[in-house]
């Protein structure tokens, strides 16, 4: 992995030292510059737990990912410039289903000074910065409250808070996974019907001002407490809009 060409993709030009005012900065760069998007799914191209290519599609060719791919390749950024890292297995909550598998999400855990951090990049609309687990502490954070609690014996919880309801986002253990552990799941999210990830294409980034979202017939453009919301069905349209807004071509395989 080129760390200085890691870095110009997400566009962080400070000196890189392992404390927690970078870490912070790291994955507000991160999540600034590098797309959460599905669209592979959709071109028929797989998806491999394979860092090299993860590297070369996200890096090189300048595209997003999904979680396996995002905070995949940012554990190992993190690690190769020295932060303490682990990766770890999350189940993310649905309304109707409750937890997914084990391996339904893959996210960091970063320890500094004896604290322990959430690191994710790879969860969509979630957190700004990492986030302090120390449960029943109350974060505040650029996108929202978030907090932590005991959801059992084995699990912790991250859930976000909204008008003082507390709407839990997935749970997690804190013990150290390896990569090919989530090739299952990350495999099912690309071929299952019942995986969301298949229903349709997605990419979404935050922006200075807010965040662009666009899927198979809409882009959603937020700016501060304005939004603009354009529909569509051509996929032409989906085209030109992926290229204007996240500067990204791509073909379906044939």
């Amino acid at each position: 992995m080129d760390i200085d060409l890691y870095l110009e993709r997400i566009k962080y030009k400070k000196d890189v030292s392992v404390n927690e005012k970078v870490l912070f900065e790291l994955q507000q760069s991160h999540l600034k510059n590098v797309p959460f998007e599905n669209l592979d799914i959709h071109y028929d191209r797989e998806i491999t737990l394979n860092i090299d290519a993860i590297y070369n599609k996200i890096v090189v060719q300048k595209r997003g990912g999904f979680c396996y791919e995002l905070n995949g390749l940012f554990y190992r950024f993190l690690k190769e410039i020295g932060f303490d890292v682990k990766m770890i297995s999350g189940r993310v909550y649905n309304t109707s289903k409750g937890y997914g598998k084990e391996y339904d999400h893959l996210a960091i855990i970063a320890s500094i000074h004896n604290n322990d951090y959430l690191v994710d990049v790879g969860f969509g609309k979630f957190s700004y910065t990492p986030l302090l687990i120390k449960p029943g502490n109350r974060l505040s954070d650029d996108f929202g409250y978030f907090e932590f609690d005991t959801f059992d014996d084995d699990y912790l919880r991250v859930n976000e808070v909204v008008d003082e309801v507390s709407t839990p986002q997935y749970i997690f253990k804190t013990i150290n996974r390896n990569f090919n552990e989530f090739q299952e799941m990350c495999m099912f999210h690309q071929t299952s019907k019942d995986s969301h990830f298949t229903q349709k294409k997605v990419i979404s980034m935050i922006t200075d001002t807010g965040r662009i979202t666009l899927n198979d017939n809409q882009c959603k453009i937020t700016k501060g407490t304005d939004t603009e919301i354009i529909e569509f069905k051509e996929e032409t349209k989906f085209n030109e809009l992926l290229k204007k807004h996240f500067d990204i071509e791509i073909q379906k395989s044939s």
